[in-house]
């Protein structure tokens, strides 16, 4: 008897133990991590049965009864979505990959799941599983595919609820230990080989509750060791505006550049992981029909050049219409950039933040010892730089024309003369280092 006490006091302790062991990752996800952190855009996609409303993905919150707005599914019938135009279209652009939101924050699922008839093959007209024909598209087009899943839900009654979705008329019967179960079960889904080789699993609503004191605990660790277990190689990250928890492969930055918080949403220090910046062409990640301030192609270029100087991926976002058609001006801005990276996406994939650093006239991206400056603002004809090592040779890309340059070896600085130009969103010279 006094052996089984002993041991039940000491089981809390080993269970402490276990839970927190390091996050080691698997070789498999060591090579996703270099993949993800070498292709440096993709495109994010925001869509659901919100889209019929055409007042963003966050009109549920509205105070909008959650019963009249599930009857939307009824009509959800995109009959112009076709998977192979949207794959074409967004490798077109350059993206190397699509992160599809699978669930958001209104509880409808964009894939078929058993969890619930709620979703877009069992609860709609349209009848289709949208998500696996997505990842059928990516597949044969070679465009890796990566889900978004809200961990908040505004319809669930087991859900606990947080600072959002309190006005939706549901029946509150908080349970997280149900509603973790449903989130792991419909997770496993996602991972179960149905909709191909998912690289990575995009997580937002933590901040739906305050993680300091939220009383039944997130259990991110757990669901990220599940996550783990499933797929070793898939990648894990969450939008969360905090610090990297354990168990995560990637860092998000939401609407900023890392290291930057003009939108007050990114405060968090800039971690050692694999970067990501998401941010919308327009102003929603949801369509929103009044919403046509977009972003032009040039702004859009210089947003991606900026990440790439960070070291950080753009995950560039699409809100489609009802009718499952992506918008005609972001099917123009999709054409435009990949019109551009057709001949300056040597200067920014597989790339690192390069040595010469960043102002707001450049930055600069690195490959070995090959330095591409990225000038983004002309309106200085003259620059200056430091290049502690000097270099070997200073050229316009792509045409390898030589650089007006000259290095004062005094003070390892370089004076770059630009040369006169048309309009362009980015200059680019290439300066082979010794």
């Amino acid at each position: 008897m006094k052996k089984l006490l002993t041991a039940l006091l000491l089981l809390p302790l080993a269970l402490s133990a276990f839970a927190q062991t390091p996050y080691v990752p698997a070789a498999s996800n060591l090579e996703a991590r270099r993949a993800f952190d070498e292709s440096r855009f993709g495109i994010f996609i925001h869509w659901g049965v919100y889209s019929l409303f055409a007042q963003g993905e966050w009109y549920l919150n509205a105070g909008i009864n959650e019963h009249e707005y599930a009857k939307s599914a009824q009509a959800f019938y995109p009959h112009r979505f076709n998977a192979e135009e949207w794959v074409r279209a967004i490798k077109g652009s350059g993206a190397r990959y699509i992160t599809f939101t699978s669930r958001h924050h209104d509880g409808f699922s964009m894939f078929r799941t058993a969890e619930s008839t709620y979703n877009v093959a069992d609860g709609t007209p349209f009848a289709r599983d949208v998500a696996e024909e997505l990842a059928r598209a990516c597949e044969r087009e070679g465009v890796n595919l990566h889900f978004y899943y809200s961990i908040l839900d505004w319809r669930r009654p087991d859900y606990p609820v947080g600072r959002t979705g309190q006005r939706t008329g549901r029946v509150l019967r908080p349970d997280y230990d149900s509603y973790f179960g449903f989130m792991k079960r419909q997770i496993g889904e996602l991972l179960s080989g149905r909709y191909g080789d998912v690289k990575a699993l995009w997580f937002d609503g933590y901040w739906d509750h305050d993680a300091d004191s939220v009383p039944f605990g997130w259990r991110m660790e757990e669901l990220y060791e599940y996550i783990h277990r499933l797929k070793p190689s898939c990648l894990v990250g969450n939008n969360h505006h905090i610090s990297p928890l354990e168990g995560e492969d990637f860092q998000m930055f939401e609407r900023d550049l890392p290291g930057e918080n003009k939108a007050g949403l990114s405060g968090q220090a800039v971690s050692a992981l694999p970067l990501e910046m998401c941010q919308t062409m327009n102003g929603m990640w949801g369509y929103k029909v009044s919403d046509q301030n977009y972003k032009s192609s040039a702004e859009l270029i210089r947003l991606l050049v900026r990440a790439a100087g960070k070291g950080s991926n753009l995950l560039l976002n699409i809100g489609p219409q009802p009718d499952g058609a992506l918008p005609d001006t972001a099917l123009a801005r999709l054409r435009d950039i990949g019109r551009w990276m057709d001949v300056y996406g040597e200067t920014i994939y597989g790339t690192r933040r390069g040595s010469v650093g960043e102002t707001e006239a450049y930055t600069s991206t690195q490959r070995g010892n090959r330095l591409f400056l990225h000038v983004l603002d002309v309106s200085h004809p003259v620059l200056t730089f430091s290049l502690p090592s000097g270099f070997k040779q200073a050229r316009r890309f792509p045409s390898g024309e030589p650089a007006d340059v000259r290095f004062d070896s005094s003070t390892e600085q370089v004076t770059l003369t630009l040369p006169a130009s048309p309009d362009s969103p980015d200059q680019v010279f290439e300066f082979l280092l010794p």
